[in-house]
């Protein structure tokens, strides 16, 4: 029996699940005697479920589909082997997996496989990114015709109003946040603080730094299914959709990365506050790749209404030090420590492809050795800056033609999630803001 399940053997059911391109995850369940079978020889999808629409439906006229007819692949576990799923009654393991061909390659349309891919190229210049990212959500009651606030456990009342960092807000669902915790640890996520966040029931807990960016990637993928399913358990929604209510700020995926060396040392630091020339190719690259990249990061109809001016959510193309209206923020602190955070992506990305685009953007600046327009200061809302694409469609239309982009992705999967993002954008047209929100409040 797999060493794991000896572990712990109250587990009665195994799942194995991958990341489709809108980061939802596609499996299957399994008896538990079945583990020891999947760990050591897969299991088999169809390559096209990687690359199904918000709805989980076929993409029309793909490649993937009809014209190979519909060829599997198989998929292997992940490094991480099986986690437990606390949010489930039936207690359950479950196996994270990633796609190959047949004949053993890497299937390039696998948002996980692009990761790795960015990453074995820091790797091969002897350079390895240390990552961490944040992650803003909602909890929120959708059981009436309108989305509210749940009901505090504790008192029975509903906040009507935004509350940062209060103390209130997160004593109010103290049993929710505690078992999640709980969960992170038997999961093995490296969740760090807490706080409640400028929307509507809005809270935002942070995922440590790692010197591994898949590992960082898979802990933000799992945290998202986590907390949506432990808040399910306990009564209510929690959505990382980017913009739940229209009144309130949306919900980001801020990321941070630093860059070591072979011998450990931080790339970005030069013992100055400014800090090195690394870290301005960097920013630069960062800069050029996000009208390409706009898609990975707001990837979604609703990911749009985030972008607006003064709502916490970037949308000039600028950095800054230790200042969060630019796009690109240097955060204060000790020089060793000398990072880069990218506040571009939205709640509901999927964190494969954010993590990608934002490492593969930086690479492309390291590698092109150009230095980024000088920082500014102030509000970056208030200043006549160059803008990411504003509209859906024009994020689809910038990530298909990007050569920036192509830089970082395969041409597999740009087609894909082109294809992908086209037919969405055709159902979308004809639904209400509160269809959009249907489908979008627990799916991504």
């Amino acid at each position: 029996m797999h060493d794991w399940l000896v572990d712990n053997p109250e587990i009665r059911a195994i799942r194995v699940a991958a990341a489709d391109l809108n980061g939802v995850a596609r499996g299957k369940r399994m008896p538990v005697r079945f583990a020891d079978k999947v760990t050591r020889d897969g299991t088999r999808f169809p390559l096209s479920v990687l690359n199904l629409d918000i709805w989980g439906e076929d993409i029309e006229d793909s490649p993937l589909v009809l014209e190979s007819g519909d060829r599997d692949g198989v998929l292997h576990p992940t490094e991480r082997g099986f986690v437990p799923m606390p949010w489930l009654d039936t207690p359950t393991g479950l196996l994270p997996i990633w796609m190959y061909h047949e004949d053993g390659r890497p299937f390039l349309g696998d948002p996980r496989h692009a990761l790795a891919t960015v990453e074995k190229r820091f790797k091969d210049k002897g350079l390895t990114p240390v990552v961490a990212v944040e992650l803003e959500f909602f909890l929120i009651d959708d059981a009436g015709t309108r989305l509210r606030v749940p009901p505090s456990p504790r008192s029975g009342k509903r906040r009507v109003a935004g509350d940062i960092l209060s103390m209130r807000a997160l004593d109010a669902f103290d049993d929710f946040f505690t078992e999640l915790y709980d969960a992170c640890e038997a999961m093995d996520i490296p969740a760090d603080t807490a706080i409640s966040e400028a929307g509507l029931g809005q809270f935002e807990i942070n995922l440590m730094h790692q010197a591994n960016a898949l590992k960082a990637a898979d802990d933000a993928w799992l945290f998202k299914m986590l907390v949506k399913g432990m808040a399910r358990k306990h009564g209510f929604a929690a959505s990382f959709m980017a913009k739940p209510y229209e009144d309130y700020a949306g919900s980001g995926l801020h990321m941070h990365f630093s860059v070591l060396d072979t011998d450990g040392n931080n790339v970005f630091d030069d013992g100055t506050e400014a800090g090195s020339d690394l870290l301005r190719h960097a920013i630069h690259g960062c800069l050029q790749g996000m009208p390409g990249s706009t898609l990975i990061f707001a990837p979604h109809a609703n990911s749009y209404a985030r972008f607006v001016p003064g709502a916490h959510a970037p949308t000039g193309i600028a950095w800054a030090y230790e200042n969060r209206t630019a796009a690109i923020r240097v955060p204060s602190g000790p020089a060793p420590a000398r990072r880069i955070e990218h506040r571009l992506a939205g709640g509901d990305v999927n964190p494969y492809l954010s993590i990608a685009a934002v490492l593969g953007a930086a690479l492309t600046g390291i590698d092109d050795a150009t230095d980024p327009p000088a920082p500014i200061t102030g509000n970056a809302y208030a200043q006549d800056l160059p803008q990411v694409p504003g509209t859906w469609e024009a994020a689809i239309d910038a990530f298909e033609t990007c050569p920036r982009t192509a830089r970082i992705f395969d041409a597999e999967l740009i087609r894909n999630m082109v294809m992908t993002k086209r037919q969405e954008a055709r159902e979308m047209v004809d639904l209400s803001a509160d269809e959009q929100t249907e489908i979008y409040l627990d799916t991504v």
